[in-house]
């Protein structure tokens, strides 16, 4: 399943972890969560692949993942933004944040790196990551988080408004 990278709440390296182990003891780990939007103002969002170890079959932002151990962690956003949803677009890192959510079995606590970037087509997904894929724009979306959170992953419902409040975004989509 592969390794995670242990941090403290400052984002200092303490450790390696092996990937499962990790979000089943709740350890703080590193992780990016990626968000696309095109010249519309619309957001790509993804619906997770349903054999994925947890939140499978929920829409979630563009992409996001783990750094490996050792990798830069804008490196490892871009690899996986294009191993996940063949897209290939500068990436802007705009924040972070440390978030725990349950998810099933498994505790998600990430210290998390928010990157946005600009992309205007079709992606082109890993079926075995991602079952589907919307362009959808932010009013219609807080509409359907707003009246349909249970079709969201929790990280997606955690950052999404840090992440509207830091770019002020507007929701006349």
């Amino acid at each position: 399943m592969g390794k995670v990278i242990l941090v403290d709440k400052r984002d200092r390296k303490i450790g390696i972890g092996e990937k499962l182990k990790v979000h089943k003891e709740g350890k703080l780990h590193r992780a990016f969560s990626i968000f696309i939007f095109n010249q519309k103002g619309e957001i790509l969002l993804q619906k997770r692949a349903k054999r994925k170890y947890h939140s499978g079959g929920l829409w979630s932002n563009t992409c996001c993942s783990h750094p490996q151990p050792g990798e830069n962690i804008l490196k490892a956003a871009k690899r996986r933004l294009k191993e996940e949803m063949g897209i290939e677009c500068k990436l802007k890192k705009i924040f972070k944040l440390i978030y725990k959510a349950k998810v099933g079995d498994l505790i998600e606590y990430e210290f998390d790196h928010i990157f946005v970037g600009k992309f205007d087509g079709n992606p082109r997904p890993n079926r075995n990551e991602v079952e589907d894929w919307k362009w959808i724009g932010l009013k219609e979306l807080e509409r359907d988080l707003k009246f349909h959170p249970e079709r969201y992953t929790e990280w997606f419902k955690i950052i999404f408004p840090k992440l509207k409040k830091r770019l002020k975004l507007n929701l006349k989509n």
